[in-house]
């Protein structure tokens, strides 16, 4: 999703990923850049750390998305921060479903 997405577009997105209904096509490097530097701080494939935030593995990746599943503990609050980080690095939007809100790059 570019800058411009608001929530309407990004549930949308998530809906159709979570459905299983992924896009055809070439990789975003974006996305793939993103997923290798927080699995390379919390890995999503064993052998796991005791500081791993994930409720669910592996992650659930596609060509224009990860689906992440947190942890409500200090482990999912630093994964968040990293998230976030990386989020904006990359120029990614994140979309949280338990409040329905969009973050665009710089907005988090």
């Amino acid at each position: 999703m570019d800058e411009s997405a608001d929530a309407a577009a990004a549930r949308a997105m998530f809906e159709r990923c979570a459905s299983g209904d992924h896009e055809e096509g070439e990789l975003d490097e974006r996305v793939v850049a993103f997923y290798e530097r927080l699995r390379a701080r919390f890995p999503d494939r064993p052998p796991f750390d005791a500081e791993s935030p994930w409720m669910s593995t592996p992650l659930a990746v596609g060509i224009d998305h990860v689906i992440m599943h947190l942890s409500f503990s200090s482990r999912g609050d630093a994964a968040l921060q990293l998230i976030e980080g990386l989020a904006a690095e990359f120029r990614l939007v994140i979309w949280d479903p338990q409040s329905e809100d969009a973050y665009p790059p710089g907005r988090t």
